[in-house]
C-alpha cells in the first residue's frame, strides 16, 4: 500500500440523512469512487427498500461493494472488510467510504480483528436449544474475559462468542482487537435535528411505494420464498404483512416511517460514540461548501 499518500475519506450517518447525494456531488469533484457501506446494498436484487443508487448514479460515479452476493448468502464483516480493503489499496485518488452500517466502516478505519468464522446454522441450532442463562454460563467458563464486555441478557453476541470457540477452539477474545491503518482518515458524519429526519424518512417512504416496493417484495417473494430472511428487514418486513393481508398499505407506510425513525436513533447512538467524526448539519444550505472546506483542508493538509 502506498502509505504515504493513500487517503480515506468516510461519509456517515443516520438512515434518510443525505449521505448519497454529497457523496456524489464530492466523488465527481475528486474525480473518485465511491465504497459503499451498506450491509443490505450489497445484496442483488433488493433495490428500493434499501435505497440503492440507481443505475444512472453508479454511471456517474463508480461504485463497489453493491449488488456482490446472491440474497442467499451471508456476506461476513471480515469478507466486507477484505473486500473494502483491497478497493482502498488499489485506488489511484482518495475513496469515499459512504453509509450507515456502522460495523461495516469500524472494520475498515480501525482495522479490527474479526475471527473468520461464518455463522453456523447448525451450531447455533443446537445453542438455541439452551436458554441464554445457560449460554452464558458456558461462556464464563471458557471466555471470562468476553463476558466482562458481554451483556448476561445479549444472547446475539454469546451464541457469537460461543460459535468462535466451537469452530475454532480459541476464545474470541484472543482473537480480537484493532490494527489501524497508517493512512489518514477524515470522517464527516450528516447530523440533523430528529423531526426534520423523521420528514425526510416519511418522504423517502412514500418515494419508495411511487417507484415500486410493493412490486419489488412481490418479486422478491416470488424468485426467492417468503422466508428469505432479508425480507424480514426494513421496509421488505412491513410490506410483506400487507401483502399477506394483516395490515393496510397506509398501516404499512406508517410502519415503515415508525421503525426506520427507530433505525436512525440507533444509528445516531453508535456513530455518537466516535469523537474523530466531524459533524455536519444536513439542514444547513452550506452543507456542500461545508463539507468540501473540510475535505479540502484533509487533502491538503501534510502528515
Amino acid at each position: 500500500m502506498r502509505e504515504i499518500d493513500q487517503k480515506l475519506i468516510v461519509i456517515c450517518g443516520a438512515t434518510a440523512s443525505g449521505k448519497s447525494a454529497l457523496a456524489l456531488e464530492i466523488a465527481q469533484k475528486l474525480d473518485t469512487l465511491i465504497i459503499s457501506a451498506d450491509s443490505r446494498q450489497v445484496y442483488r436484487d433488493f433495490d428500493i427498500g434499501t435505497a440503492k443508487p440507481s443505475p444512472l448514479e453508479q454511471k456517474l460515479v463508480p461504485h463497489y461493494l453493491i449488488d456482490i452476493c446472491h440474497p442467499q448468502e451471508v456476506l461476513t464483516v471480515a469478507q466486507y472488510q477484505g473486500y473494502a480493503q483491497d478497493i482502498i489499496e488499489k485506488s489511484r485518488s482518495i475513496p469515499l467510504m459512504v453509509g450507515g452500517t456502522g460495523l461495516y466502516i469500524k472494520s475498515v478505519t480501525k482495522g479490527l480483528k474479526i475471527p473468520p468464522v461464518a455463522p453456523q446454522a447448525k451450531l447455533r441450532s443446537q445453542l438455541e436449544t439452551y436458554s441464554q442463562q445457560e449460554r452464558y454460563a458456558f461462556l464464563q467458563k471458557i471466555d471470562p474475559i468476553s463476558c466482562e464486555k458481554i451483556h448476561p441478557n445479549d444472547d446475539t453476541r454469546t451464541i457469537r462468542a460461543l460459535e468462535v470457540y466451537y469452530v475454532t477452539g480459541k476464545t474470541i477474545s484472543a482473537q480480537q482487537g484493532e490494527n489501524p491503518p497508517s493512512y489518514p482518515i477524515l470522517h464527516l458524519g450528516l447530523h440533523c435535528e430528529r423531526e426534520f429526519l423523521r420528514q425526510r424518512i416519511a418522504t423517502r417512504t412514500k418515494k419508495m411505494l411511487e417507484m415500486g416496493l410493493v412490486e419489488e417484495t412481490e418479486f422478491l417473494i416470488s424468485k426467492y420464498d417468503i422466508d428469505l430472511p432479508l425480507l424480514n428487514t426494513l421496509g421488505y418486513a412491513e410490506i410483506k404483512q400487507y401483502l399477506q393481508g394483516e395490515i393496510s398499505l397506509s398501516e404499512a407506510q406508517d410502519l415503515i416511517i415508525t421503525h426506520t425513525c427507530q433505525f436512525a436513533k440507533r444509528q445516531q447512538t453508535w456513530f455518537n460514540g466516535y469523537p474523530e467524526i466531524v459533524w455536519l448539519d444536513v439542514s444547513s444550505s452550506q452543507l456542500v461548501p461545508n463539507a468540501w472546506e473540510k475535505i479540502y483542508q484533509f487533502i491538503h493538509k501534510k502528515y
